[in-house]
């Protein structure tokens, strides 16, 4: 009797509470399955999301869930969803496994991209999140722009530049995305993935996941990770022995766009390899649990094909950046460089030429840098061509304090100029850069007022992963009225640009041609510098070191390219326009901006009316 009454007790609680068990374990890739919807603005294939669409990515996902697991490196290629995979491990501690996360971008701005590009669309368009985030217009709703509360947790966006974004609130999640564009130290106070990882020391569960496209060998962060994981590579069978082995780019044959199996040698195309994704498996090369290392690249993507990636390495493979950016965009390996140093004398033997012309055939534009030293103002013109392919027009000292006004009144001259090529058509410099390092009152008293002649004055900044030129600041000017836009450039970036241009041997995209004449102690100022590795901050990064005094060449190059990459003309409108224009006839008087307004409003027609809105006729 007493026995009959238990179980009827027991079924009625079972009843009752129903609602209140134990929601099914699910690992992250199931969860992702099961709920997440990929947003329209944010994916090529919005809708539900498929884990099976790529599924290399499943282990990546689940090791999450793996309890003896508490670091995890991805280091990989573009274009096999490494951002979804950040995106779904948020996705499930919101809604699944509530807990504080960090992500951890390189700057504040990227920080606020990710929030509002990426997890708000997520937010919006994944049902198991609704409520979970209220809406940021409601009061108290907890939700910034950087900072998202949730019942049981909070998602934190921060910049690995800012110190005050990395406060010590306590996270046991940590996401570092892109962790090879993080600066050396977040302000003074350290690295900043060291200064991210104490904050999740109070948890015994506490995951952190390092993503990146790696840069250089031997100073790439995610590099470093990989190799102190269990480094695990994706290995698919053979189609034609069932060999399992990864995919390796020396095993393509070019020629049929065609994977070589390693065993038995049969060549199988992209669709065949494909076809036993599901079947693949993740192999490691290091017993290492406690921190799970994978490698994936694009020839594993199911949003890329052979054929492209063949395609773009033809097209990078004379030049020195394009390669580097196929090797790490496309392979996800970290790129080796040549060396430390490029020899002068042996570029000016190379690359000194009789022109035919003050302007080469192919310039199609032409910039100018100038550099402000004690004595005297150092300038370079360059001509630029498709592919940014380079030619020194003009390169020269003005002599003079740059406090007297006359040797500005030489650099107006300079501006002024105008060169010919051999068909008589007429070029004047389009965009000047002028560093203002030195007597900086000076050089904004110059810039002033020439913004329609596009006369920027810039300031170098040193560091790595740095924009070559960035959003400009505006500074005010010592002795007159207005303010005078500065550009900020990653000269690092762009030193690294002008050596590898420098190696590159064959004429064409980013080739540089030299006038023949150009003294060699010019090539020797041009290669004036080395790249020297440094540990800072437990970390090994590339600094710039002087080897001669004077390095004016090789910072007049920097900012004729910065030129060219800040004016972005459209070269096959330049080609055009300059092929349909008469040989032997001088272009029309070049008005200001000023006097093009003037004019244009002489020939609008007077409106009868309202003088009100008469007047701005």
């Amino acid at each position: 009797m007493k026995r009959a009454l238990a179980q009827q007790v027991d079924s009625a609680l079972d009843e009752v509470f129903v609602d209140f068990k134990s929601p099914p374990e699910l690992t992250c890739s199931e969860w992702a399955d099961a709920e997440r919807r990929l947003s329209a603005e944010a994916s090529a294939e919005p809708g539900i999301w498929r884990t099976d669409r790529a599924p290399y990515q499943r282990a990546m996902l689940d090791a999450i869930n793996d309890p003896e697991c508490e670091d995890i490196t991805v280091m990989t290629s573009s274009q096999v969803g490494k951002t979804e995979i950040i995106l779904n491990d948020v996705g499930y501690f919101i809604d699944y496994d509530p807990a504080p996360i960090l992500v951890l971008q390189p700057t504040l701005e990227m920080a606020e991209t990710f929030s509002k590009d990426r997890l708000a669309p997520m937010v919006r368009d994944t049902p198991a999140l609704h409520g979970k985030i209220k809406d940021p217009r409601a009061r108290d709703s907890g939700n910034t722009l950087l900072h998202k509360k949730f019942p049981g947790g909070h998602v934190t966006m921060a910049g690995a530049n800012s110190a005050a974004s990395l406060a010590s609130r306590p996270i046991r999640i940590l996401m570092c995305d892109e962790v090879d564009r993080y600066p050396p130290s977040a302000g003074t106070e350290g690295d900043p993935i060291n200064l991210a990882a104490k904050r999740t020391r109070t948890f015994w569960n506490k995951k952190k996941i390092y993503v990146s496209t790696p840069t250089i060998t031997g100073i790439s962060r995610i590099e470093a990770l990989y190799e102190d994981s269990s480094k695990e590579k994706y290995h698919l069978p053979c189609p034609a022995c069932g060999d399992y082995q990864p995919l390796l780019w020396r095993n393509l044959n070019f020629e049929t766009v065609k994977h070589a199996c390693e065993k038995c040698g049969v060549l199988s195309d992209q669709y065949a390899w494909h076809a036993g994704m599901l079947e693949g498996k993740w192999v490691a090369e290091v017993d290492k649990r406690k921190h799970r290392g994978f490698h994936i690249h694009e020839m594993y993507s199911p949003w890329s094909t052979w054929q492209e990636m063949v395609d773009g390495f033809l097209k990078a493979k004379n030049q020195v950046e394009t390669l580097k950016v196929f090797v790490n965009t496309s392979l996800g390996e970290s790129f080796e460089e040549k060396g430390e140093g490029i020899d002068g004398d042996t570029l000016h033997g190379r690359l000194c030429e009789d022109y035919e012309a003050e302007v080469p055939d192919g310039v199609l534009v032409l910039t100018m840098a100038v550099d402000v030293q004690e004595t005297y103002l150092e300038l370079e013109v360059c001509g630029w061509g498709e592919g940014e392919e380079s030619w020194q027009i003009d390169y020269r000292q003005l002599l003079g304090s740059p406090t007297k006004k006359k040797v500005w009144q030489m650099l107006d001259d300079v501006l002024d100029n105008t060169y010919r090529d051999k068909h008589g058509n007429v070029f004047q410099i389009t965009i000047t850069m002028v560093d203002s390092g030195y007597s900086t009152s000076n050089v904004y008293d110059w810039v002033n007022g020439k913004k329609g002649r596009r006369v920027f004055a810039i300031k170098g900044v040193a560091g790595e992963g740095r924009p070559y030129v960035a959003a400009p600041s505006n500074k005010k000017k010592a002795r007159g009225k207005g303010k005078v836009p500065v550009y900020p450039l990653g000269v690092d970036e762009l030193k690294t640009l002008v050596y590898s241009r420098l190696e590159t041997e064959e004429e064409g995209p980013g080739y540089c041609h030299y006038r023949e004449g150009t003294p060699l102690e010019y090539f020797k100022g041009l290669t004036a510098e080395v790249v020297k590795k440094k540990i800072i901050k437990g970390w090994v990064y590339r600094v710039w070191v002087k080897t001669r005094p004077r390095n004016e060449p090789l910072d007049l190059r920097a900012y004729n390219i910065a030129a060219i990459k800040l004016l972005n003309p459209v070269w096959t409108a330049l080609a055009k326009r300059q092929q349909d224009s008469v040989p032997g006839t001088p272009e029309p008087e070049q008005l200001s901006p000023a006097k093009q307004l003037v004019q244009a409003r002489k020939k609008r027609p007077v409106k009868r009316g309202n003088y009100a809105k008469r007047w701005k006729q």
